[in-house]
Parts: C-alpha cells; structure tokens; sequence
C-alpha cells in the first residue's frame, strides 16, 4: 500500500513549478509508483493562461477549488470550470486553460508521468522513460 500525503511532498522534487511559472504541481503517484497512472494535485495560478497539448498522454481533471474555463482550439466552445467539474481529455484535445481565480485540480494522467515534465513548445508532456 502507498500512503502519502501532501504535505510531505511539498518543496521536494515531487513538488514541481512549470517553467511558465502559471501552475504548480505536486505529485502524488509516478511511474516508479507502479500504479499505471500518475496521480496530481495542482494548482493554476489566477490570471494565467496555459496552452495545452497533451498528445502522448490522456488526463482527467476534477476542480476541488477555483474558477476557470478551457477553450477548445479545434472545436467553437468554452468550457466553464468550477468545483465539482470534471473533464477528461480523452482525445487529446489542443485547449486552452484559463484560471480566473486559482484553480486547485486532481489531476490524472496515463501514462504515468515520471515528475519530471513540463509542457513543450506544443503544450504537451514528452514520453519519459524513466
């Protein structure tokens, strides 16, 4: 059994900043955690605005706190975001994350990231081995 709590990870490698600096995340489960799907809780900072991409992986999202929208790039429409929303990009959908307060996510992704990504020039986490 894996037993892990946020405040533990917190300012350790598993707490991780995107280089954009709009979002933190911190890790709760990885690829080393053998569970076939990592596990996050992230926080989007007000006012930012993050292009995304995720092309080699899937991901569901549930809002716990905040407020938001996601723009569909490829599709007309704009998502609200609020607590108790869930989306899932099952097919790897080009958005755009708009946070109009902080927006705290679950976030889960498959595969499992390996805590080490950020979003590339398109947006997207690279596949990792390790």
């Amino acid at each position: 059994m894996i037993v892990r709590s946020l405040m533990e990870i917190q300012n350790t490698d598993r707490d991780v900043t995107g280089r954009s600096g709009n979002w933190t995340s911190r890790r709760l489960l990885l690829k080393e955690d053998g569970m076939g799907f990592s596990l996050h809780d992230t926080v989007i900072r007000a006012g930012t605005e993050t292009p995304i991409w995720y092309k080699n992986h899937l991901e569901a999202v549930y809002c716990i706190e905040g407020s938001g929208e996601i723009e569909l790039v490829e599709k007309s429409g704009i998502i609200p975001i609020r607590p108790g929303t869930m989306y899932a990009l099952n097919n790897h959908d080009r958005h755009i994350l708009r946070a109009k307060t902080d927006l705290r996510l679950v976030c889960v992704f498959n595969p499992a990231l390996t805590g080490r990504e950020d979003h590339d020039k398109d947006g997207a986490y690279p596949l990792m081995e390790n």
